[in-house]
């Protein structure tokens, strides 16, 4: 059985068919890289992998069980995303970063958020930073740390180096790599050639909604 599996799932949006009739299956622990050009449909394919939005048709299962059925705040934590512009709320650091302990009623790390803020190359004071002053590249590497705080089943990426030199590039990848080393499913959209092929095992291709390819790389 599949980890996540679509069965010709299509999403039309606004009169738009942005996913065409995508039929595809990831086992547990795939690194796969998403590619194909802008507007092609790969932040789609994303949203819906863990029901930020439903398909308008067929369906999506996860561990054999259609997503649809399953709580999407449990689902969530199973499934987590981290979006290419990153989502930061409240006012600092420290309320993002509190934010995953607090929904699942749990005291706050402070030991492993200063571990990985570091793995990031950030210093632990940056907690009490007003999100509204923050770079863009420190905005991603907080809303990935937030994402990372709690180990997921599988981790979808969205463009989240986009805004990053490429040593924090780097560290970013060695940090999605240990992780997927450790059994997490990686699905994650780039558009660089060389990061698409560094790591991962599968190279996943959609073109103008439509899956093009799914290859195997050596």
């Amino acid at each position: 059985m599949s980890q996540l599996e679509f069965q010709n799932v299509s999403y039309t949006h606004g009169g738009k068919t942005i996913l065409k009739n995508l039929s595809v299956s990831f086992e547990a622990g795939d690194y796969v890289s998403i590619v194909g050009s802008s507007g092609s449909g790969k932040s789609t394919f994303l949203r819906l992998c863990c029901n930020l939005i439903s398909p308008t048709e067929g369906a999506i299962f996860f561990n054999g069980k259609n997503i649809l059925e399953e709580p999407p705040t449990e689902l969530r934590k199973k499934i987590s995303y981290c979006f290419q512009e990153p989502i930061l709320w409240g006012t600092t650091v420290e309320d993002n970063l509190s934010f995953p302990y607090r929904i699942r009623n749990q005291k706050t790390d402070t030991g492993r958020i200063a571990a990985l803020l570091s793995d990031f190359n950030l210093d632990k004071s940056c907690i009490h930073q007003e999100v509204k002053n923050l770079s863009g590249g420190e905005k991603q590497r907080i809303a990935l740390t937030r994402t990372m705080l709690f180990k997921p089943d599988i981790l979808l990426l969205d463009e989240v180096t986009s805004a990053l030199d490429a040593e924090n590039t780097g560290l970013v990848e060695k940090a999605i790599l240990n992780w997927n080393r450790r059994g997490v499913t990686v699905l994650w959209v780039t558009h660089s050639e060389a990061q698409s092929r560094k790591y991962a095992n599968q190279l996943l291709t959609i073109e103008n909604g439509r899956l093009k390819s799914l290859e195997a790389i050596q």
